[in-house]
């Protein structure tokens, strides 16, 4: 076993606060499939070398890289969550790949305001990479200082330990596989990385990676990065011995389909990221009566100055025995945590959720109670202990001299009061707030912004804060228009006097004009009235203009998507992922397991919503390794979807027995995914049948997706067997145009507009119109507000979209008309491009407009 003395000290890269792995907002991290180690919440802007090494691996996007010790340790720095989409924005690398470094040493500088209003979060993560060479860890104590303070150690494991991979499987003949075009967007990443790295490790035998000429252990999470890929990159695996056959067919299945990245979402991250980056920045000019900051959360508002007044929570000084005083602390921080907990349970969006997890993680700082406990000892009263230990923290805090600095202080002494308020038994009230006011303060706490009557405030301006921290977090979450950052004479603006606020432009107008004023009435009415359509449509049933009745309901893979799109207004699930619990698993779910999960899902609708599971849809491009199936010359034309189901019918009747018991209850419907013709249903249904008579329920309704050219032509004689249709547009699309989605340089021309795709689109619809068949769409066009006129006028009366997009979905089909719809789908059936029908359709948009 390994002892003190062979410790590693990893120091920290950043100052800031320690965060437990648990708490990332990604379970790639957070499950330590990468690796282990810590989290921090940074303050600086510098990574530091948190330990002497040398740099084998810098990303090209240069949010992360990767360190080895001169004891065999490779640590990973990985800046933020998602930072990859950034492709480089933001950040500054000061070494090279191959370079020496020491420990304290600048490796990448970073705009972390920049990068923290972008990315998904700016939680920076030192792991251990190669955990096999490694005993333990061990995690410091306290706060952060870059360079100063230890993170945690590492205990590499001696020399005589372990044993190369692979052992005798090494020997045999070398297999490579063809070159796979690379999927994913942003390359592999940190993400795709470990769970290919992951997947590698449970062959027996050497597996590499080869991308050109190099070469890196397809074991090794940092290798991989290493090889510095990109979307479209021909990649191969060269694999040894009686395993080798087995992992390159694994693992060429799992690249094509990106590795458990979602591909869609993370090209829609990307370009997110993309326009936000070109958005241009506030104006920083100084005009008279014109107050700069930060925007916050963007919007306008006309509302008179209110100022923010806060009282300070009473402390006990006369202290009692010391027993007495930790107890009185115990169960103040106890009282505080279930309070949080109640309402982190009870709050309606990640925001707020997020928000109250973070303050919770403060509460638990052992650096904090260690202080609290030394001033009780030292005589103090546990109020007067706690008050000091906060402040002492906070100053910590606020020494290093950054924006954020002051925003995580903030932060703590708001949980620091909420503790104080605890020991005397006060409740915190919300202020009394003048209607229709601009809320003026130097700060706002997390908590005092949570608990705004927004019925009273328009709108939020402060001297303090920056747009990365909780309060303007919550004030996105609000609606409200918010600044930070603001000069600090706008503390001086006499209270009741008219304000305009215009925080997307990163401004304050202290004495507006009669022209500035009713332009700005006019701009907030056209805000509102969007907004209130959206909302609306959202609240209610999905018709059109001319009342025709469209079902809005959602994409979900679990009760809780469910849950969230119901929020959202879905009017139910169309289409529930039943592969998501059969993925990422060493053996297939059992039926009580499955029957569980679909009962949580059939629950949470109700038996009045509509609910639409797809049956497995694995196979080709979307291997389970548990399952036996041939390898594939060409995946997307091999054993897919409903062939994998009626070719392993034990598994195919398991599942079905399953839904029957678990969602039985509820409108459930079956979908059968990929299915390229009526023997196909027929097969199928005959299972479901005999299933259902066994168990003595009666059989749901059964459809299928429309996702290949023959189920489209053969339309007609589907829907005269089918109960209803469901068309994926994603393969719809790939498999007439002969292009893989994922592919490079076609996947621009993938295109669902493309009219031969939706002349396809048009004979389902007309098939199942008339045979009395619904006729939903649940690929990505269905989301698309440009293609929905589009859809409904070919005849589509269901739309499947993702839970955020609802709301649009049903705003979109309120401003639309059928009969036009139905003029204008017969026009672009006449045309000749994708192109020419997006043309047209972003004039129609433009003519219709809500």
């Amino acid at each position: 076993m390994a002892d003190s003395t062979s410790a590693v000290a990893v120091l920290a890269p950043l100052s800031g606060i320690r965060v437990a792995l648990e708490r990332v907002p990604d379970p790639v991290f957070a499950q330590r499939i990468v690796g282990d180690g810590c989290s921090l919440d940074p303050v600086s802007g510098t990574l530091l070398a948190p330990i002497d090494g040398r740099v084998v691996q810098l990303h090209g996007s240069r949010h992360a890289l990767t360190l080895r010790s001169p004891a065999g340790i490779d640590l990973l720095l990985h800046i933020g969550v998602d930072t990859v989409g950034l492709r480089g924005e933001g950040f500054e690398a000061l070494v090279a790949e191959g370079e020496e470094v020491r420990a304290g040493q600048p490796l990448i500088r970073f705009d972390i305001d920049g990068v923290a209003q972008r990315a998904r979060s700016l939680l920076t993560q030192v792991l251990v990479a190669n955990v096999d060479a490694i005993e333990r860890i061990e995690l410091g104590r306290g706060a952060l200082e870059a360079g100063g303070s230890v993170l945690f150690r590492v205990f590499p494991k001696s020399a005589s330990t372990g044993a190369p991979v692979g052992g005798d499987a090494a020997a045999g003949e070398l297999l490579v596989s063809d070159p796979l075009p690379l999927p994913n967007p942003a390359g592999l990443h940190a993400r795709p990385a470990a769970v290919l790295a992951e997947r590698a490790r449970a062959f027996d035998c050497p597996i590499f990676l080869l991308l050109g000429e190099r070469r890196g252990n397809a074991r090794s999470v940092v290798e991989i990065m290493a090889l510095g890929s990109r979307q479209g990159d021909a990649l191969r695996i060269e694999a040894r011995g009686p395993a080798a056959t087995s992992a390159i067919e694994t693992l060429s299945a799992l690249i094509r389909q990106g590795c458990g990245e979602d591909l869609e979402a993370a090209a829609a991250q990307l370009a997110a990221m993309t326009a936000a980056a070109s958005q241009p920045a506030a104006s920083s000019r100084r005009e008279p009566g014109v107050l700069v900051g930060v925007t916050a959360s963007p919007g306008m508002a006309l509302g008179a100055v209110a100022r923010w007044r806060r009282a300070a929570p009473r402390i006990v000084d006369q202290a009692g025995a010391p027993e007495a005083e930790r107890e009185k602390l115990t169960k103040a921080l106890d009282e505080v945590r279930r309070r949080l907990a109640r309402l982190g349970s009870a709050a309606h969006d990640a925001a707020r959720s997020g928000v109250l997890g973070a303050q919770q993680g403060m509460l638990d700082d052992p650096g904090l109670a260690e202080k609290a406990e030394e001033g009780i000892a030292a005589g103090l009263s546990a109020g007067r202990a706690w008050q000091a230990a906060v402040e002492k923290q906070a100053g910590v805090l606020e020494a290093l001299d950054n924006p954020l600095m002051r925003e995580r202080a903030a932060d703590l002494r708001d949980v620091g009061a909420a503790v104080l308020r605890a020991f005397s038994g006060e409740v915190e009230q919300p202020a009394e707030l003048p209607e229709g006011c601009i809320l003026v303060a130097e700060d706002l706490t997390p908590s005092e912004t949570a608990q705004l009557d927004v019925s009273r405030v328009r709108g939020l301006c402060t001297t303090g804060g920056g747009p990365t921290g909780h309060v303007a977090i919550l004030a996105r979450s609000l609606g409200l228009p918010a600044l930070c950052g603001v000069d600090a004479g706008v503390l001086d603006l006499p209270e009741g006097s008219e304000v305009l606020l215009d925080a997307s432009a990163g401004r304050l107008l202290s004495a507006p004009d009669d022209g500035q004023r009713e332009a700005a009435r006019a701009a907030i009415e056209r805000a509102r009235q969007r907004q209130a359509s959206m909302q609306a449509a959202a609240a209610r049933p999905a018709h059109s203009r001319c009342g025709a009745r469209i079902l809005v309901v959602a994409n979900v893979r679990h009760a809780g998507d469910a849950r969230e799109a119901l929020a959202a207004g879905a009017e139910g699930v169309g289409l529930l992922r039943s592969e998501f619990l059969f993925d990422a698993r060493d053996s297939a779910p059992d039926e009580a397991e499955q029957a569980a999960a679909y009962a949580e899902v059939a629950e949470a609708l109700g038996p009045q919503r509509p609910l639409v599971i797809r049956t497995l849809d694995v196979g080709g491009d979307k291997p389970l390794p548990y399952l036996p199936l041939p390898r594939e010359d060409n995946p997307f034309l091999g054993l897919r979807g409903i062939r994998v189901s009626l070719a392993h019918p034990e598994l195919f009747r398991v599942q079905l027995r399953a839904l029957l018991r678990g969602a039985g209850q509820g409108d459930l419907h079956l979908m059968l995914p990929m299915v390229a013709g009526v023997e196909e249903l027929r097969e199928a249904r005959t299972l479901l049948q005999r299933e259902a008579d066994a168990l003595g329920v009666a059989a749901p309704k059964l459809g299928v997706m429309i996702e290949v050219p023959s189920a489209a032509l053969t339309a007609d004689a589907l829907a005269a067997e089918a109960d209803f249709f469901s068309i994926g547009s994603n393969d719809l699309t790939q498999y007439t145009l002969a292009m893989d989605r994922g592919h490079a340089r076609l996947a621009a021309q993938a295109d669902a507009l493309h009219p031969a795709v939706l002349r396809l689109v048009g004979m389902t619809a007309e098939a199942g119109s008339r045979h009395g068949r619904w006729v939903g769409v649940c690929g990505a066009i269905a989301a698309d507000p440009l293609a929905v006129p589009a859809l409904l006028g070919l005849g589509v009366t269901e739309l499947s979209v993702p839970a955020p997009a609802v709301a649009a979905t049903k705003a979109t089909v309120a401003a639309q008309s059928l009969e036009d719809c139905r003029a204008l789908a017969a026009e672009l059936l006449r045309l000749g491009t994708a192109a020419e029908v997006r043309a047209r359709l972003a004039d129609w948009e433009a003519a219709h407009a809500m």
